[in-house]
């Protein structure tokens, strides 16, 4: 039994399927090097603390015919 079939069968990890189109997923490299693993870990916990956040939208009056907290339809008033 192949690594990915046990991931499969312990813990319903299927990696040999792509989860955004079902296509099958072709595996190129299997990282086990413990000193290696860090190194990349590391680089990616550097890279995400030093990213700017995503500045906000610029914010905008509220929609027509909104009043305390619900909208009304003038349909329904008459």
């Amino acid at each position: 039994m192949t690594w990915a079939q046990r991931l499969r069968r312990v813990f319903n990890i299927d990696i040999e399927t792509c989860q955004a189109c079902g296509g099958s997923v072709k595996l190129i490299a299997c990282i086990e090097d413990p000193l290696v693993i860090k190194r990349i870990l590391d680089h990616l916990k550097e890279k995400a603390e030093t990213k700017e956040p995503d500045p906000l939208p610029e914010s905008r009056a509220p929609p027509a015919g909104w009043q305390s907290g619900c909208l009304t339809d003038e349909s329904e008033n008459q």
